[in-house]
């Protein structure tokens, strides 16, 4: 996975992919010192339609299976945060930090 790669390039330990719950999916986690994301990842062939691949239901599925595996990830102090990134052919991925904040 491509996505995965590039967050490993740039220091991200990878935690687990593709976990699914109940209440949700989550494509990666990542850790990168105290901050532990939860990565929703998306794919298209062109990359004009990536800038409406991700709303905020598909978000807030992230978000709710993120809380269910936050046990499992977070240690005492870590930030916890929810990630997109955007993937097309012949370019390099896009992240969007902070992608959902709780309440948004």
């Amino acid at each position: 996975m491509l996505a995965a790669w590039w967050l490993r390039f740039r220091g991200w330990r990878i935690l687990a992919r593709r976990v699914k719950m109940p209440v949700g999916e989550v494509d990666i986690v990542a850790r990168k010192g105290r901050t532990v994301a939860f990565v929703e990842v998306k794919w298209r062939r062109d990359a004009a339609a990536l800038d409406g691949a991700v709303d905020a239901q598909r978000l807030r599925r992230v978000a709710r299976a993120a809380e269910a595996l936050a046990a499992r990830h977070l240690r005492a102090g870590d930030d916890m945060r929810i990630d997109v990134i955007l993937v097309a052919p012949g370019r390099l991925p896009r992240r969007i930090a902070n992608a959902w904040q709780p309440g948004a």
